[in-house]
């Protein structure tokens, strides 16, 4: 008998009970099947093989196709039923987390009039800066703790200016993962916490911001409906069942941006605890009872999954867009074609702190925030011909993420966030050991690595919002601290002299871009 057959045998006698977790990022989309009880993964998949296309037709412009989306949640889903060989009828529910602050537009019939206009589009800067001069930026702050910005609601105003023809054919605007539940449910719904990421949510009524909506001349009707996060947002159609290899009237359960979702995996759910991550995009995250905002809306505040009206959550977000992308474009553009991201690491710890001088800014994806939505673009200074190698360029880029995101901590901690403690899921950047030390060592703060990532997080939501889980303690009974990285005190004077030229660099590259 073979293996899988017998383990088949094993979960059906058992009465096993599983839940589906969808990522779905600007790479690829991943999905992790976990035994409810045991909280094991069973199986995960990854799809497409080679990171999925970001469409740019102008600098700036960044789309995707959204079906391209959903063809890769097949792809990955199959690959998950091959793996594991289970009955489909067992998994109980599915939850999704998504690339925040997309526009996805549909008509009557569901289907894409263009292609979605992602997170790292910078097209909607104007329209962000005017409305917040409009509407009053001290208002914005107050009620929306967010400028307009380059979010979900500035990138449809620039579709109605722009492209007048496709706005009136569209039925409902979506968030890329509210356009993965419907697909999967047939119905077309959003959470409080997904229209506070597209800066549509009034903190002070708790409710649709009717000021953003009057200004920018944006019917409510275009929105969808708003669930509750932990909830049943709808079941597996017949026809996304028979499409996805899956059983018709299994739950969707749960829903949330890619961030707060990546807090909710590692449990961060109350007031001063803090999650990182350091993907596509580099992010910390923290959590806060009361609304907090910055005089310039360098880092943004939502609604984090967890927020009631009792026991209000927050969650306070620094993003610094070039992150994981830099590193992949040293990987396709830099190396040779049997490199990977393990020999890339490597290569850097073969480099001094530092870097001999070598500093990289690496913001070249789009409009950056804590740079008040300036787009200066990654460079490379300092390089010397006759000093400077492969491994130079790979360490450098590792340490600019870092001291980029120790900028925008400064920033945080101007608005009374201490970070002392930080998880994160032992993925992505963070299976460097050069950047665990190197974030350690400049931020101060104990590091926390967790045997989990996204798609876990979304399994684990998708069992909160089904009632496989009684409460979030129990939801996670098997998360795992795995390594805890320590500050290196003896690094941290050739840290803070490389931070230095590091900023000292940053400030000349804004004084050419923005002269006063």
């Amino acid at each position: 008998m073979q293996p899988g057959i017998i383990v088949n045998f094993f979960w059906e006698i058992a009465g096993i009970m599983f839940l589906l977790g969808y990522d779905v990022g600007t790479s690829s989309i991943k999905a992790t099947l976990m035994d409810a009880e045991t909280q094991q993964v069973i199986a995960s998949a990854t799809a497409p093989a080679k990171e999925m296309e970001i469409i740019a037709h102008q600098v700036g412009w960044a789309e995707q196709h959204p079906q391209t989306w959903w063809e890769n949640v097949k792809a990955a889903t199959v690959q998950i039923q091959a793996e594991a060989r289970i009955d489909a009828g067992d998994i109980e529910a599915i939850g999704i987390t998504y690339q925040m602050h997309g526009l996805v537009t549909v008509d009557k019939n569901f289907e894409p009039l263009r292609p979605a206009i992602i997170w790292c589009d910078s097209r909607a800067v104007d329209i962000g800066d005017r409305a917040a001069k409009q509407i009053g930026r001290q208002k914005c702050l107050e009620w929306l703790l967010n400028y307009p910005g380059n979010f979900t609601a500035t990138k449809l105003k620039w579709v109605m200016e722009n492209e007048p023809d496709i706005y009136r054919r569209i039925y409902k605007i979506m968030l890329p993962g509210d356009y993965i539940a419907m697909m999967m449910t047939g119905r077309a719904v959003t959470t409080a916490s997904g229209l506070s990421e597209g800066i549509l949510w009034d903190f002070k009524d708790n409710c649709l911001s009717q000021t953003v909506l009057s200004y920018l001349g944006i019917s409510p009707e275009l929105l969808c409906e708003p669930v509750d996060t932990f909830s049943i947002h709808g079941r597996l159609t017949q026809k996304a069942a028979t499409q996805l290899g899956l059983k018709a009237g299994i739950k969707v359960a749960y829903r949330a941006g890619d961030q707060p979702n990546n807090a909710f995996s590692l449990n961060v759910l109350n007031p001063g605890e803090i999650a990182a991550t350091a993907g596509t995009s580099g992010v910390v995250y923290g959590i806060g009872a009361e609304p907090n905002y910055d005089d310039k809306s360098r880092v943004n505040t939502f609604i984090h999954v967890n927020h009631t009206a009792e026991k209000p959550r927050y969650g306070v977000l620094l993003c610094v867009a070039g992150t994981g992308i830099l590193n992949s474009w040293l990987k396709h553009n830099v190396m040779g074609a049997g490199d990977d991201y393990g020999r890339m690491n490597e290569l850097a710890d073969k480099v001094s702190v530092g870097s001999d001088n070598l500093v990289i800014l690496p913001y070249g994806n789009g409009a950056e925030r804590t740079l008040e939505n300036k787009n200066i673009g990654a460079s490379i200074n300092g390089l010397n011909f006759n000093t400077h190698g492969k491994a130079h360029l790979l360490r450098a880029a590792q340490e600019g993420i870092v001291f980029a995101l120790k900028y925008g901590l400064g920033i945080m901690h101007d608005m009374g966030i201490e970070v002392k403690t930080v998880r994160a899921g032992n993925a992505n950047m963070f299976l460097s050991s050069l950047f665990g030390k190197a974030f350690a060592t400049v931020t101060a703060a104990t590091v926390e690595l967790y045997n989990t990532d996204g798609s876990q997080g979304a399994a684990r939501g998708a069992g909160v919002g089904a009632g496989v889980y009684k409460d979030f303690s129990e939801a996670f009974s098997g998360l795992r601290k795995i390594k805890t990285i320590e500050p290196a005190p003896h690094l941290e004077g050739q840290y803070s002299e490389a931070y230095n030229r590091w900023g000292s660099v940053l400030a000349q590259r804004l004084a050419i871009v923005n002269p006063t």
